[in-house]
């Protein structure tokens, strides 16, 4: 699903694509998408004749400003916008259309059909669900060390949880929790309340100097993500654990381990991000142990970029990056 980085990059290329366009008919064959109104014939007789005036974002949600409206949009896992002329041939999955004034359209397409569409009054979406009971946005002002530390206080459940829930901190999902945690190093499953003050200091500081690094290179495609211009993000080429199962931490050598924690695969250094407890048992500390005999080797090419380059050709030799 895509992530804060992501949805920003999205909403970025959005708005130089579509502000100042005006929308002459809608086009929804997936009414299931369609929130509110639910009635495809509804939501295209509210939106026709509106101009598109900016794109923002909350969260992993996107709001679509229209003279007198605004369109709440989440992505879901594999939606995406793109700008096309309206005369352009229609790909497979395309379920929602703003046809503009000026030829072109705005397409919106979901292989998973998971996606979702709001449409408000200006102001009544910050009353509303989706976006009525979202946290803290972790790019703005708001977002404080102080802040981190309240929050973290009153509760008891494991850090990684606490952070991919979107009612205390909006925008982060498994790929930049996994790559926080691992920047500021601690372990996914310590207590949000056990963090030592150098820890919270550190965790705030890697969870915003995470993000804004994945912004700036556009976020991270690691299975079908790109931006309403149809690029692909840059930053999965940066991760340090997501992704990484089995090669070396850049920092220590030793082995990225994989593990299950509050139901999301999580990507840990066991020797940079100490387990509570007893957590680690004796077969994890002999991997660990055996992972740092391998600080001098040349690492394995990213489990990710595996997926993106696809295998050697015969005979090459593996790409390491």
């Amino acid at each position: 699903m895509p992530e804060l980085p992501e949805v920003e990059t999205v909403r970025r290329t959005l708005e130089t694509l579509i502000a100042g366009k005006t929308i002459r008919r809608v086009t929804a064959t997936l009414p299931r998408i369609l929130q509110k109104p639910d009635d495809p014939d509804a939501f295209a007789a509210m939106l026709e004749g509106r101009t598109f005036r900016a794109v923002e974002r909350r969260g992993k949600f996107l709001r679509l400003l229209l003279d007198g409206l605004t369109l709440v949009s989440h992505l879901r896992m594999e939606g995406r916008y793109g700008l096309y002329n309206d005369d352009d041939p229609v790909e497979p999955h395309t379920h929602v259309i703003f046809h503009f004034t000026d030829g072109t359209a705005l397409r919106y397409k979901d292989v998973r059909q998971f996606g979702t569409m709001h449409l408000f009054a200006p102001g009544e979406e910050w009353r509303s669900p989706p976006l009525n009971r979202l946290g803290m946005e972790p790019l703005s002002d708001e977002f404080t060390p102080e802040a981190l530390h309240r929050a973290l206080a009153r509760r008891t459940t494991k850090i990684k949880p606490f952070l991919l829930n979107q009612e205390i901190i909006v925008g982060l999902g498994n790929i930049y929790v996994d790559e926080a945690l691992h920047r500021a190093g601690i372990h996914p499953e310590r207590a949000a309340n056990s963090l030592a003050d150098a820890e919270r200091e550190r965790l705030h500081a890697a969870i915003v100097e995470t993000l804004r690094a994945a912004v700036e290179a556009g976020g991270s495609s690691v299975k079908s993500y790109v931006n309403g211009q149809g690029e692909m993000g840059m930053f999965q080429h940066r991760l340090k654990a997501y992704g990484r199962t089995g090669e070396p931490c850049e920092a220590c050598g030793t082995l990225i381990e994989k593990s299950v924690v509050g139901g999301r695969g999580t990507h840990i250094c066991p020797r940079c991000q100490p387990a509570p407890g007893d957590i680690r048992g004796p077969a994890k500390q002999r991997r660990a142990r055996s992972g740092s005999a391998t600080a001098g080797r040349r690492p394995a090419a990213n489990a990710v970029k595996r997926r993106l380059d696809g295998p050697p050709a015969q005979g090459a030799a593996p790409k390491t990056n």
